[in-house]
């Protein structure tokens, strides 16, 4: 019998009164609590990246129904409003840091939104958050040369190590950006399991270091929440996503084109 899809939720921030910055991609807190009392309601069963990637590496049976909640970046209402939610719920939840973005010794101030501090962090890994790499200043890992790329792995997972006294072994691609030399940097640098986008359900083909997740945003209401979660309409949900995304690769690989022409004159 064929492996029942996965949906990995993408949360980003959750928050009353977002900027700018966040705002299409914040939650409600209201909204986030009425999402996981969905997910208790509906019958699913939240699981961890870790429990997704042991199972899929040993063939061993998931819970029925499961779903996983992920959160990226590191923005301070995860503290503040989800974790209440999630400890309520008894859920496990992931959140991928951007070491860079955090306040503290290491924040070089691009951080969007009122972001998380390195206490919280530890609050929220000590209460069962598991903590996973997102890079260390979020740019899109697809755009950089090999060196640069390395530092930005290397420097997120050794940060988290420090803070954290445990090795992160998930990561999360910053915009969902990847291609093939950027998969094998992760797995070199000692991520095993990688998170991208794609808004739809993540399947085991998919490969540890390709695994989709789909996008919850603030216009997300409860009727269409539950159709993420069954996997249904997510071609029409995301159509416009898609055709942009599906430009903008366009653009993004002309630039490499330049790039690399660049570096050969020099």
């Amino acid at each position: 019998m064929a492996e029942a899809p996965v949906p990995i939720l993408m949360y980003h921030a959750v928050a009353t009164a977002p900027n700018d910055a966040t705002r299409a991609l914040s939650v409600a807190p209201e909204a986030f609590a009425e999402q996981l009392a969905l997910i208790g309601d509906l019958g699913l069963t939240p699981v961890s990246t870790a429990d997704l990637a042991a199972s899929w590496r040993s063939g061993r049976a998931l819970p029925e129904r499961p779903v996983l909640i992920t959160f990226d970046d590191g923005y301070e209402g995860v503290h503040r409003h989800a974790l209440p939610v999630l400890a309520r719920h008894g859920f496990p939840a992931t959140l991928y840091v951007s070491t860079g973005w955090l306040r503290g010794a290491y924040d070089m101030g691009g951080g969007l939104d009122a972001m998380l501090d390195w206490d919280q962090v530890r609050e929220l890994a000590d209460a069962g958050v598991e903590i996973g790499g997102h890079s260390h200043t979020h740019p899109q890992l697809d755009q950089l040369d090999d060196d640069t790329l390395w530092s930005e792995l290397t420097r997120c997972r050794e940060i988290v190590a420090d803070e954290l006294g445990s090795v992160p072994f998930s990561f999360a691609y910053p915009y969902g950006y990847s291609s093939r030399r950027v998969r094998r940097a992760v797995r070199a640098a000692g991520f095993t399991q990688a998170l991208a986008v794609g808004n739809a359900p993540a399947r085991r083909r998919q490969g540890p270091y390709a695994l989709r997740r789909i996008t919850v945003r603030r216009s997300t209401d409860a009727r269409e929440f539950a159709r993420l979660l069954e996997g249904r309409s997510l071609t029409r949900t995301f159509a416009r996503d898609r055709a942009l995304t599906k430009g903008y690769a366009v653009v993004r690989r002309a630039r490499q084109v330049r790039r690399k022409a660049i570096r050969s004159r020099v």
